[in-house]
Order: C-alpha cells, then structure tokens, then sequence
C-alpha cells in the first residue's frame, strides 16, 4: 500500500515538473516575438516619422487692414492693429501706419516687456522716412497718403524678416515711391482697395502692376468690414493672392 503512494506522489511530482517547464517555454516564446516586439515596432515608427517644420516664416491676416508676422525664431510684429482676433501672441514690435482709430489699438496688443512700438511720428521724426531695426528684422518707412490721409502723417512700411519683404502699404493711393519699389524685390504687397478712403480697386491693381510683388494681397476692402469676399474677386491684379480675415500663410521668398 505504501510503495502505491509513493508511485503515486512520484507521477504527480513528474506531472508538475512537465508542467512548470512547458510554461517556462511559452513564456520565454512571448518575450521574443509576443507583446514586446509590437511595443518595439510601435517606437521605431514614432522615431522615424517626420515632424512638422514649425520654424516658418507667417502672416495672419486679422482683417481690415490689420496683420500679424511672425519670424521662424519667433518675433512677432503686429502691424496696424483694430480688427479681428489673434493678439494673445505677445509682441516685439507694433507697427502704426497713421493715427485712425482703425488703425492704432495697440492697448489690443499683448506686448513683450522690451516691446518697439514704431508709429508714423516716429517713421517721420527729423522731416524724413526713417529706417528701424530689431531681431534681424528691417522695417523701412515709405510714403503714403491721399486727400484723406495727410502724407505728413501717414506712412507705409516695408518689413524684411527671414529675407523675406513684405510691404504694408497703410491706407494710400498711388505715391511717387512705388515707382521705385519693383527694384525692392517685394514678396508680398498688401493694398488697401475700398475705393472710399483710399484707391479703389482699379488704381490698386495698377499700383500692383508697378510694384512687381510676387504675390499682391487685397486688404481694407469695405468700411466697417473685416474682409469681403466680392471685393477681393474683383481684385484684378497680377499675382492676386486673396486671404481672408482669420487665416493664416506661410511666406516665401520670392524667387529671383
């Protein structure tokens, strides 16, 4: 009776020791080809997939004529602010063209400590059209004015940031200084058109005509209006670029 035990405890013995050993082998299996490798795959892919370039140089366009720059290292430059949204970015620079309302709410603007703000009796200071200069960023006075816009008091600006010229023309009809400006090399002209307080749409296709941007961008289109997608239809200019109040592009330099 004894020796029956006793072989019985040895098979049982033996029945767990096969037992033990074939779950040591699955698990073993698993760790080479089971959860862990797809884990593996799954950070391979995530290594090798190509980011977004955020370092570019944009333009938001806030509507009227108000816009935001912002350079690949990060300097932002509002220009003209009153319309729309987008002011949260704090600023390095703000620009003012003249002193409408619709044109000088910089209390909008959220403004770094060391902020320049630039106004158009600063472009005029001493009599002429001064140049200015922050971050690597070039902002260069130029004319502007008509019958309602004093040209002593007004100005318009051309800005190079990451080399690329952008011309923010304030409000204005033709000057005698567009002439000069195709051999500026602009990118990108932005040209009020509401043909009440400044050039209507057709002296603003023949200013862009004259000035030789890469892209012509119609803004200031309706009194009281941030944008009007008619106006900006009949906008018939050579390299027309149509923007709307709210969004935002990626700028290029133009290509020589």
């Amino acid at each position: 009776m004894k020796l029956r035990i006793m072989a019985y405890i040895l098979i049982i013995f033996s029945l767990l020791i096969s037992s033990c050993q074939k779950n040591e082998e699955t698990q073993k299996t698993n760790e080479t080809n089971g959860p862990d490798e797809t884990t593996q795959t799954d950070e391979t892919n995530q290594t090798n997939e190509p980011e977004g370039d955020s370092s570019m140089t944009k333009l938001l366009y806030q509507g009227h004529g108000s816009f935001r720059l912002t350079s690949k290292d990060g300097t932002v430059i509002y220009v003209d602010p009153y319309a729309g949204e987008g002011y949260d970015l704090p600023a390095d620079m703000i620009l003012v063209t003249h002193q409408h309302n619709d044109h000088n709410q910089v209390k909008l603007v959220t403004q770094k400590k060391d902020c320049a703000l630039i106004t158009n009796a600063d472009a005029l200071d001493g009599g002429k059209y001064n140049t200015f200069s922050k971050n690597g960023i070039e902002i260069e006075a130029v004319e502007a004015g008509n019958k309602n816009h004093n040209p002593k008091e007004c100005v318009g600006y051309i800005i190079t940031i990451d080399g690329i010229k952008v011309y923010a023309a304030g409000d204005t009809s033709k000057t005698d200084q567009m002439d000069t400006f195709d051999k500026k090399s602009i990118d990108y002209a932005l040209l009020p058109c509401d043909g009440v307080y400044n050039m209507d749409l057709k002296e603003a296709a023949e200013c862009a005509e004259i000035i030789g941007a890469a892209h012509n961008i119609p803004i200031h289109m309706k009194p009281g209006e941030w944008f009007d997608q008619d106006m900006a239809g009949k906008f018939d200019a050579p390299n027309k670029l149509v923007v709307k109040a709210g969004e935002e592009i990626t700028l290029k330099k133009k290509q020589q």
